[in-house]
């Protein structure tokens, strides 16, 4: 068997029953050299929505990120766990091509979304338009963070700062593709990390779980187009070496897309003098 799909730059070529492999692009690198996690949500789901035993969109995604992932092969093996009559849950791995080492680590549930009555406590918080905002100037960002494929648009600029907050207010957009739930995904780990708000940019952070809940419907999320998502995100505490992240991501017009939780680690690094 030997089937392909491509979307993304996310060639999923088919192997056999749960394996699958894909070229991730040197485009998706963190400057570290390791592939960005947002990557790895994106492709986790794509992997799901590309097996033909799933039930149902996906509604939710876990992850664990137990080592960096090198840009080049992956192969990524799915299992399903449980199908019920409405909810699914499956299992991925992504691994550096003919390794048995776990980089990340996955549990994906899928559902049958039902038509019942919404409800909402919260509210879109108020943001200007993001067309009135500057178009960040970083010529060398576009090489790294997925940035090829999306837009940024903060209030707050970049880099952050030390202040006596971490809420930050962002609209992103997809440069190429309509947006999807794969792509909404990718959007999650796009924000700086807030222990960049306590010391500024003299930390060195990397994510260990990050879990994405995808409140709204497939449609819901193709409505979106290529427009503009808005980011709210913010970070409660911090201390022996990992602090929280929690995020919203809403429509133009108030619809509630996404949020998430990020556990990070962190520590200080000192910052090289210019010559």
């Amino acid at each position: 068997m030997n089937t392909e799909t491509d979307t993304y730059q996310m060639r999923l070529q088919r192997l056999g029953h749960g394996r699958w492999r894909v070229p991730a692009g040197e485009e998706w690198r963190n400057p570290s050299g390791g592939l960005w996690g947002g990557y790895a949500i994106g492709l986790c789901t794509r992997a799901i929505q590309a097996e033909p035993e799933r039930v149902g969109e996906v509604l939710s995604l876990t992850l664990t990120y137990a080592a960096a992932l090198p840009a080049g092969k992956l192969d990524v093996r799915t299992r399903r766990i449980r199908q019920g009559g409405s909810v699914g849950v499956w299992e991925v791995e992504l691994r550096p091509q003919g390794s048995e080492e776990v980089g990340v680590h996955a549990i994906v549930t899928t559902a049958r979304r039902p038509d019942t009555p919404p409800f909402a406590f919260t509210t879109m918080p108020e943001a200007p338009d993001p067309e009135s905002l500057p178009a960040p100037e970083m010529p060398h960002a576009r090489q790294h963070f997925g940035s090829t494929m999306l837009e940024r648009r903060s209030l707050d600029g970049f880099p952050p700062r030390p202040s006596a907050g971490s809420r930050s207010l962002a609209w992103v957009r997809s440069r190429r593709e309509p947006l999807d739930k794969a792509l909404l995904g990718m959007i999650t780990d796009n924000s700086p990390p807030r222990a960049m708000y306590a010391f500024g940019m003299g930390v060195s952070t990397t994510t260990l779980s990050l879990t994405v809940y995808l409140h709204a419907t497939d449609e819901e999320v193709a409505e979106v187009g290529n427009d503009y998502v808005l980011i709210e995100y913010e970070g409660r505490v911090g201390g022996g070496g990992a602090s929280d992240e929690r995020s919203s991501y809403w429509r133009r017009d108030g619809k509630l897309l996404a949020t998430s939780e990020q556990l990070v680690w962190y520590r200080r690094v000192p910052l090289k003098s210019p010559e």
